[in-house]
């Protein structure tokens, strides 16, 4: 346990340590460094098998305690002014040379933010499909349900299931069921959206056999997105009709998709969407007793048509920190960084790389890092048309980025072999890099790799 001093408990500071003590002994604690002043002072009072007691964090890392550390397990608690995230970065170095940085507070931040939109009674349901957008579903949906969010929603009823198998109880929506996984929805209570009649047969079929009646599905229109949905004109009444015959499943919600809230060009298409989703789904409602939620807003709709939120809104990327109106950062959720594993010098015309396609016009450093398309670095950054940051300078990527290693040249920047380098995150905003690819930060955040390890700050 590496622990702070502790501030405003209200006990007498002798006391309050000899407890701590005594509960890091019951706990299993066979090590206790402590930092600070308050805590250095009143080591006496604290009894485990091993015990450091250091005034300041840098103390600690530069002390033969910290070089030690090994096959350790280890819990750090810590105030923020002692700035104990410099503790977690040099240990997640030790370990993982690339890392991904997940602020849960930001994500928080984000939620609120977007929350301030909305009406008190206006339900919320957060996107966390695709492992959260990268950042890690099972965190994201800890923090999300602690903060009471209405509905989480993931792609496929494998991510719920593993969900649920991790302790998350909110009510969770699977956007695109597969006719294989009925089973796993029922046994997990998992609500599954319901686009076609295909996959309406077949669900209520399978409910049937299983004896289950009154399960929750989620009825997606199609207003204009032509990707998946019923058509409001001419599936309506069939639609209605089967729903009615059948007590196995029950519409708990009524949704469609904007094509384009993020674009003031398209708002008049987005009023005709609405127009058909609101006479459409007021029918369906028409058609049924119990109330059914509507739902039509995404992240951009959230901000741009506060008017038309009805019963619930649907937060995706802006969860995430970017705002998908004007690609700006709110709140930054990601980070992710790697390390400098190599320094060479290397001499005019020469070339670095697959391929001799880093040729080099000057005499130049270059340094190797531990990140490469395996990870999720894209290989369209390479031969100079992305770049990462080193000690805060901007380091372009030279030559072809290889599956487990990037070169980037560091001429001029004073840094050292194992510095960290920010490929994007609180610095290297992700849109600089979705910009310079020509693509959205959806794949830049969703591409990086399961094998990057993710490490989560939360205040």
């Amino acid at each position: 346990l590496i622990l702070s001093d502790i501030f405003q408990s209200g006990v007498e500071p002798a006391r309050l340590y000899r407890d701590v003590g005594e509960l890091a002994a019951k706990r299993g604690v066979e090590k206790l460094i402590g930092i600070g002043p308050s805590i250095s002072s009143y080591a006496d009072e604290i009894h485990t098998q091993e015990k450091y007691c250091f005034s300041t964090v840098a103390d600690f890392i530069h002390s033969p305690v910290f070089k030690g550390l090994r096959n350790e397990v280890i819990l750090l608690k810590g105030a923020r002014r002692f700035g104990f995230d410099r503790i977690t970065e040099l240990l997640v170095q030790k370990v993982h040379e690339t890392v991904l940085e997940v602020n849960l507070n930001a994500v928080v931040d984000n939620l609120n933010y977007y929350r301030s939109f909305l009406k008190p009674e206006t339900k919320l349901v957060c996107m966390i499909k695709a492992d959260a957008y990268g950042a890690g579903s099972v965190e994201i949906a800890k923090s999300l349900q602690d903060h009471q969010v209405d509905y989480l929603a993931v792609a496929v009823a494998d991510e719920g299931a593993m969900l649920r198998g991790n302790g998350i109880t909110s009510s969770i929506m699977i956007m695109n069921p597969e006719l294989s996984a009925f089973k796993t929805m029922f046994d997990n209570d998992l609500e599954p959206e319901v686009y076609s009649f295909r996959l309406l047969d077949a669900l209520v079929k399978a409910a049937e056999k299983e004896g289950i009646t009154n399960f929750p599905v989620h009825i997606k229109l199609d207003t204009g997105m032509h990707r998946l949905g019923f058509d409001p004109e001419k599936d309506l009444d069939k639609l209605i009709e089967k729903l009615q015959h059948q007590n196995a499943v029950i519409p708990r919600s009524v949704f469609s998709h904007f094509v384009g809230a993020d674009s003031d060009d398209f708002d008049s298409f987005s009023a005709l969407q609405f127009e058909r989703f609101d006479k459409a789904s007021k029918r369906l409602q028409q058609a049924f007793e119990h109330k059914i939620l509507r739902h039509m807003d995404n992240s951009a709709g959230i901000e741009h048509f506060p008017g038309w939120q009805m019963d619930m809104c649907r937060l995706g990327l802006g969860l995430y920190g970017v705002n998908s109106r004007n690609n700006e950062i709110i709140n930054n959720v990601s980070t992710l960084k790697s390390t400098i594993l190599q320094l060479r010098r290397v001499p005019a015309d020469e070339t670095v790389g697959y391929s001799r396609k880093g040729k080099l016009m000057r005499d130049s450093v270059i340094a190797a890092i531990p990140i490469g398309y395996a990870d999720g670095l894209n290989r369209h950054l390479g031969n100079r048309r992305g770049y990462c940051l080193v000690n805060g300078c901007k380091a372009e990527y030279v030559g072809n980025i290889c599956m487990d290693v990037a070169l980037v040249d560091v001429t001029g920047i004073d840094c050292k072999e194992g510095d960290t380098v920010e490929i994007f995150g609180d610095h290297l905003p992700v849109t600089v890099l979705s910009n310079i690819l020509d693509t959205i930060p959806y794949e830049v955040l969703t591409s990086v790799s399961n094998r990057v390890k993710r490490v989560y700050f939360q205040d």
